[in-house]
């Protein structure tokens, strides 16, 4: 990667590589926590090598062994205010999604049935903060492409029925992982994709064919007055995002100038 950043900018800027290739900028970033994430030699072997002489006394005998006790399995149900459970979350995930709201909503692919968000332990009412055995309530948030409308559901885990039902227009929480994978498919599959699939190209010499070979994070965009073209004037009311891809084991790629409306299926690029 480094031959490829010297070939595109001569040059290393503030201690990052960039590399340039048509407006696209591809930038190369050690995150927190990654550095040697993909080291296979020795990391491994002197930990193994500590944890070999750790069991060992200081005449060379090996300490006996010592068996922890397995942690105890997650029940169904969680208590008061623990988390919720895998069980809860598949649970409370079906009975949301009643067939009304299945047969009159859409997904960010256009399928029926809205695109799921998340799914969250709801806060207690006033009267319930000290009460033990107050009721666990789930809210699960959906976004209806239909009508760009954010639905969030909630249901009492004890009764297993929806209890308050609550949308709302021009609010966009953060995007599901298959938002993001819309949005990057949008992108390449579009004119304005050319940079980013040319800089795939350079840091891979592969080309960029599936959101499925980027890692893929992004933020929300909502439309500035006199800051992006006529477009992308709806975003805020329409889901729009801009996307922050990195190559799998490689580079960040600068796509932060084009932004997906995933409402209208439409791409377009920032005014400089």
């Amino acid at each position: 990667m480094r031959k490829i950043v010297h070939r595109h900018l001569g040059k290393v800027v503030a201690g990052a590589a960039v590399a340039v290739a048509g407006t696209a900028v591809m930038i190369g970033i050690t995150l927190p926590g990654t550095a040697g994430a993909d080291d296979t030699g020795g990391g491994k072997a002197a930990a193994g090598q500590s944890a070999a002489q750790a069991g060992q006394g200081a005449d060379g005998a090996v300490a006996p062994g010592v068996v922890e006790q397995a942690p105890a399995a997650e029940g169904e149900k969680g208590k008061g205010r623990d988390p919720l459970t895998d069980d809860e979350i598949q649970r409370v995930e079906k009975i949301a999604v009643n067939p009304q709201l299945l047969n009159a909503s859409e997904d960010v692919e256009g399928d029926r049935g809205p695109e799921r968000l998340t799914v969250d332990l709801a806060d207690p009412k006033v009267g319930e903060l000290d009460d033990p055995d107050a009721p666990r309530r789930a809210d699960v948030t959906f976004y209806d492409y239909r009508d760009d409308t954010l639905v969030t559901r909630t249901v009492d885990l004890d009764t297993g029925k929806v209890v308050a039902t609550g949308t709302q227009h021009g609010v966009q929480p953060p995007l599901s992982s298959a938002e993001y994978a819309k949005a990057a498919s949008l992108l390449i599959a579009d004119p304005l994709g050319a940079d980013l699939k040319a800089d795939y190209k350079d840091a891979t010499d592969k080309e960029l064919t599936d959101p499925n070979q980027l890692l893929l994070t992004g933020a929300v965009y909502r439309a500035v007055p006199g800051g992006q073209p006529a477009v992308l004037d709806k975003c805020g009311e329409h889901r729009c995002v801009r996307l922050f891809p990195k190559v799998k084991n490689g580079p960040w790629i600068d796509a932060r100038a084009f932004v997906i409306d995933l409402s209208a299926r439409k791409v377009a690029k920032l005014e400089s």
